[in-house]
C-alpha cells in the first residue's frame, strides 16, 4: 500500500493531508489545533493528526509532497522587483534574508522540521514538490465524480500563475492556459477587501456578504480603469492603481482618487452606502469575469463538466451564477478550495499524475469533507468531567428528538458530531444550529453568539430530497458553495416603503418564511444534507421537519469571530461557556447552559483577534 503525505504551508491556512493508494484518509488545517486563525506555520500538529488517523509513522510514509515550488516563487519575486526597480527595494531587502534562510532551500528546511516529528525519518529523497496551481487543479479534478472535465483555478498567486485552465481526463491532468502575476482576480478582490476596511485573506467573504446591500455603481469604472477585460474573460490589471507587486501595499493613492474616498479604517469608520456599493461593484466585476471565462471554455472545448478550486472558487455567489446560466451541465467545487486544499491536491497529483495510477471514480471521494478528528464516548466523558461540566448522556433517538425540539423552541445549539470538516465551512460536524423561521435569529446569532458584524448572512442546511421545494436549486450542494434564491412561494413581498430603504436598513425586513437564512436579495448559500455522508445530521433535519414542517436549519460554523472552528471537546465547551449558546451537543452528550456552574462562564468576546 502506497502512502502519500501532502503539505501546504508558509503563506496562510497551512494544512496536511494523507492518502493511501489514492484513497483520502485524513486532512486538516493547522489552525484547528494551534487555535491561530489562518495559521501559516509548518503544520506540525496537522501532520501528527493525519499520521495518527492513518496508523502510520512518518518514517513509514512513501512520499511527501509540498504544494508549490519555492524556486519558481523566488524567480517571480526577483523578476518582479527588477521590473519595478527602485520601487519596493525596502520590502525586497527585508524579504531576501527570510528566503535565503528558510524558503529558498525549502527541501532541507522541510526535512529538518519533519525529522523533529520522527527521529527515524531519514530519507530526504521522499520529499517532492508540486506546482501551486497544479495542486489546486488536482484537488478539484481527482476527487470529482467526472471522467473528464474542464478545471478552472483562480486565486491570488501561486508561483507565477493566478488563473489556470486545465483539462482532466481519467488520471491525466494538463494545464493548457495561464494568466500570470501581477494580473490576478484574487488580488483584485483582495485590494477591494482592504479598501472597504476588511483584512486581506480573511475578509473577502465579508465583501461578498456586504454586496447585496449596495448597487454596482462602480462596475463600469472598474472595468474601464482598473482592468483590461477581453470577451473570453482573460484580463490584465492596470498596475498604476496597485502596489502589491512590490510588496508595499495592495493599493495606492491613485486607487483612492479614482473612487474619491480614502480607504476605510475598520476601527474608526462606519460602513456606509458607499462601501456597500463598492462591494456590490467588485462582486459584479468578479461574476462578469468568471462568467466570461466559463462561457468561453464551454464553447471552445464542448466538455460538459467543470471543476473549480483556488480561493476565488469560495465565491459561492459567482459559482451560483455559473450554475444558473447553465454554462456547464455539472459543476464540482473542492470544499477546501484555498491553500489548505493544496496539501490534498499535491498528494493526489503525485499518485495519479506522477505515479500514473488509475482513478476510482464515485460520487463523494471527499467523504463529505469530514476528514478531521472525531472523539469516542469515553474520551468525551473524561474531558467533560475535567472541565467540570454538567451533562447527560442520551440514546441516539433521544438526542435527535431532544435537540430538534429545543431548536423548534428557538434555542441555539452547538452541534459537535463525528469527524471535523476540512475546509472553511462547517457542514454539520462542528456547527452552530438554529431555527431559520425566527425573524430575530440572524441578529441574535451575529451579535450575541458570533460577536460579528450584523450584516453577515447565515446559510441554510436543507434535506437534499427537499431542496427544490424551498430553493431555486435541484442539484447536490454538499459543501455550501452554491448560492440560489429562496423559492418565490416562500418569499414575502416587500412593501414600497421597504423597497426604498438603503443599506443596513434593509436588514430587518422579513423576506421569506425562513428569514434567518434569507439574504437581502432573497438568496441563500445552500448546503444539501445527504443521508449517506452525514446520517445523524440528516436524521436531525428529518426530526425538525416532523416538528415544524420545515426541513431547513440555520448552520454556521462553531466559533466566534476571529476564532478557528472548534476541533476538540475543550474548544467546544470554551465557546459554549463564552457565548450565548443555549445548548451543547457533543455526540450523544447534551449540556444545557442553565445547568452549568456560573463561575465557568468566560469573557470570550476579546479572546481572539478580530478578523
Amino acid at each position: 500500500m502506497t502512502s502519500i503525505l501532502g503539505i501546504s504551508a508558509f503563506y496562510h491556512d497551512s494544512a496536511a493531508a494523507l492518502i493511501k493508494d489514492g484513497n483520502i484518509i485524513a486532512a486538516a488545517q493547522e489552525e484547528r489545533f494551534s487555535r491561530v486563525k489562518h495559521d501559516a506555520q509548518f503544520p506540525e500538529k496537522a501532520i501528527n493528526y493525519v499520521l495518527k488517523e492513518s496508523n502510520l509513522k512518518l518514517s513509514e510514509i512513501d512520499h511527501i509532497v509540498f504544494f508549490e515550488k519555492p524556486y519558481l516563487k523566488f524567480e517571480r519575486l526577483i523578476k518582479t522587483y527588477l521590473a519595478f526597480v527602485p520601487k519596493g527595494f525596502k520590502s525586497f531587502s527585508s524579504s531576501i534574508p527570510i528566503w535565503l534562510k528558510e524558503k529558498l532551500f525549502q527541501k532541507k528546511y522541510l526535512f529538518n522540521q519533519l525529522k523533529k516529528l520522527d527521529k527515524d525519518f531519514d530519507d530526504i529523497k521522499k520529499i517532492q514538490f508540486s506546482e501551486h496551481h497544479f495542486s489546486h487543479a488536482a484537488s478539484a479534478f481527482y476527487p470529482s465524480p467526472f471522467k473528464e472535465a474542464i478545471v478552472l483555478t483562480l486565486d491570488g498567486v501561486g508561483e507565477w500563475a493566478t488563473t489556470t485552465v486545465a483539462i482532466g481526463k481519467e488520471n491525466d491532468l494538463k494545464i493548457i492556459r495561464e494568466i500570470h502575476f501581477p494580473h490576478s482576480l484574487g488580488l483584485l478582490y483582495s485590494a477591494f477587501t482592504l479598501y472597504i476596511g476588511f483584512k486581506v485573506n480573511s475578509g473577502e467573504y465579508k465583501v461578498m456578504g456586504l454586496a447585496p446591500y449596495g448597487e454596482p455603481k462602480y462596475k463600469n469604472l472598474i472595468i474601464e480603469k482598473l482592468i483590461d477585460l477581453k470577451d473570453d474573460g482573460s484580463f490584465k490589471l492596470n498596475m498604476k492603481y496597485f502596489d502589491y507587486a512590490t510588496g508595499l501595499s495592495m493599493i495606492n493613492n491613485n486607487f483612492s482618487k479614482l473612487f474619491k474616498e480614502p480607504a476605510r479604517n475598520s476601527n474608526k469608520t462606519k460602513l456606509t452606502q458607499f462601501h456597500m456599493d463598492i462591494a456590490a461593484s467588485i462582486q459584479a466585476v468578479t461574476e462578469e469575469i468568471v462568467l466570461r471565462i466559463t462561457k468561453s471554455l464551454a464553447n471552445e472545448y464542448n466538455i460538459k463538466n467543470l471543476c473549480l478550486a483556488g480561493g476565488v472558487a469560495l465565491n459561492c455567489v459567482a459559482n451560483g451564477k455559473i450554475l444558473k446560466n447553465k454554462i456547464f451541465q455539472n459543476i464540482w467545487i473542492q470544499p477546501a478550495s484555498g491553500d489548505a486544499g493544496g496539501s490534498l491536491g499535491a498528494a493526489l497529483a503525485y499518485w495519479h499524475y506522477e505515479l500514473k495510477n488509475n482513478r476510482k471514480i464515485f460520487s463523494d471521494q471527499m467523504k463529505g469533507s469530514y476528514l478531521g478528528p472525531k472523539f469516542e464516548k469515553d474520551h468525551i466523558e473524561e474531558k467533560l468531567k475535567i472541565l467540570r461540566a454538567n451533562f447527560n448522556h442520551l440514546g441516539e433517538k433521544e438526542i435527535i428528538s431532544t435537540t430538534a425540539k429545543e431548536l423548534s423552541n428557538n434555542k441555539i445549539v452547538g452541534w459537535f458530531q463525528g469527524r471535523m470538516e476540512f475546509g472553511p465551512r462547517a457542514l454539520g460536524g462542528r456547527s452552530i444550529l438554529a431555527d431559520p423561521r425566527s425573524e430575530k435569529m440572524q441578529k441574535e446569532l451575529n451579535l450575541k453568539i458570533k460577536f460579528r458584524e450584523s450584516f453577515r448572512p447565515f446559510a441554510p442546511s436543507v434535506l437534499r430530497e427537499d431542496v427544490s421545494k424551498w430553493f431555486d436549486l435541484n442539484c447536490d450542494s454538499p459543501y455550501m458553495l452554491l448560492v440560489a434564491d429562496v423559492n418565490k412561494e416562500k418569499q414575502v413581498k416587500m412593501s414600497d416603503h421597504d423597497k426604498n430603504l438603503f443599506g443596513i436598513d434593509k436588514l430587518n425586513i422579513k423576506r421569506s418564511s425562513i428569514p434567518a437564512i434569507t439574504h437581502v436579495d432573497y438568496s441563500a448559500r445552500i448546503q444539501t444534507v445527504h443521508k449517506k455522508t452525514n446520517p445523524k445530521y440528516h436524521d436531525l433535519l428529518v426530526e425538525f421537519k416532523k416538528n415544524t414542517n420545515c426541513p431547513v436549519l440555520v448552520n454556521t460554523s462553531f466559533n466566534v469571530r476571529g476564532e478557528p472552528i472548534v476541533c476538540s471537546v475543550e474548544d467546544a465547551f470554551n465557546c459554549f461557556m463564552g457565548t450565548n449558546l443555549d445548548i451543547l451537543v457533543i455526540e450523544n452528550f447534551i449540556l444545557f447552559k442553565d445547568d452549568q456552574d456560573k463561575s465557568l462562564i468566560k469573557d470570550y468576546k476579546n479572546t481572539f483577534e478580530l478578523d
